[in-house]
């Protein structure tokens, strides 16, 4: 207890005050936003009249077999995209850590899909993967005479889901993972390298210095990444709106209830579900991290 007091005392408010104005607009925004949100999906309109609260909404909304699909399919999104973000900015985070010629030269380019905006990045997979004219179809088929025909006809790609999902995956990947390789690449930065060179001595090979030293001590720097990524997988929207129109994800099912079907309150009711499923399964991701940083740890 005097512990805590002697933290009291030791507050001074006129060195936090100057972020008072970002903490009230932050704060005040979400309240405002939450309150209308949680107000719209609790409402249900019946001939002319706003019934609230009610559950109708939300219930209609759980029981729509589209918005079922639409769930799942964000949910494997999330489940499949967020480990793979991971692992291409830890292998990427890796090589920068190492020093060789040009190491500044090949950060910058890693860099580069940061500086495309996602729009454009899915407009070009559009481009790349249309059908029957895009420039992937054009090269299996046999159009570039630098490459041997393998298809006989031309693949409308984005006509399956999986695969249209499977291309908007890959691209949120390839436009965020310099995010995820920045913030693994300062994880690294600030292990201790006397830490490498005793494992080094002690015989401990490239794998065992990688998981016995890097990932015990990279929890936290991963655990911001999966953190950070699996809200934006979660909320994405860019990529599967251009490149998998028909098959929703949660993110599109909102814009197309909202605009198309010109249902308010339903779109409120899967954005407040999308909210709680943001916060289920951050909770669940940073259980799952802190568990394997116990076990590497004991092992």
């Amino acid at each position: 207890m005097s512990e805590a007091w002697q933290k009291v005392k030791r507050f001074k408010i006129h060195e936090v005050w100057p972020l008072l104005p970002a903490a009230v607009y932050l704060v005040g925004f979400l309240v405002i936003v939450g309150a209308y949100l949680v107000g719209l999906s609790l409402s249900f309109e019946k001939n002319g009249v706003t019934v609230f609260p009610t559950l109708r909404t939300v219930a209609a909304v759980v029981s729509n077999t589209e918005f079922r699909h639409a769930l799942l399919d964000t949910a494997l999104f999330v489940i499949v995209g967020t480990p793979l973000e991971l692992a291409v900015g830890l292998f990427l985070a890796l090589v920068l850590y190492q020093q060789f010629r040009f190491r500044n030269f090949v950060r910058s380019l890693f860099l580069v899909p940061l500086a495309v905006p996602a729009l454009v990045t899915a407009t070009l997979l559009f481009i790349l993967f249309d059908y029957p004219g895009g420039h992937v179809n054009f090269l299996l088929t046999g159009k570039y005479a630098f490459f041997p025909a393998i298809l006989h006809a031309p693949v409308n790609w984005r006509g399956s889901e999986v695969f249209a999902l499977g291309i908007s995956m890959i691209g949120k990947v390839w436009r965020d993972m310099p995010i995820s390789m920045l913030i693994l690449l300062s994880g690294l930065n600030a292990i201790d390298p006397e830490l490498f060179d005793a494992a080094r001595t002690m015989g401990a090979g490239l794998r065992t210095r990688i998981w016995r030293v890097v990932l015990p001590l990279m929890i936290p720097s991963m655990s911001a990444v999966i953190l950070l990524r699996s809200i934006e997988m979660w909320k994405e929207f860019i990529f599967p709106f251009i490149l998998a129109g028909k098959y929703p994800l949660l993110g599109t099912l909102i814009e197309s209830m909202y605009n198309d079907w010109g249902n308010s309150n339903g779109a409120s009711a899967v954005a407040a579900i999308l909210v709680l499923c943001i916060v289920v399964t951050t909770l669940l991701f940073l259980s799952i991290m802190e568990f394997l940083r116990r076990k590497l740890v004991r092992t």
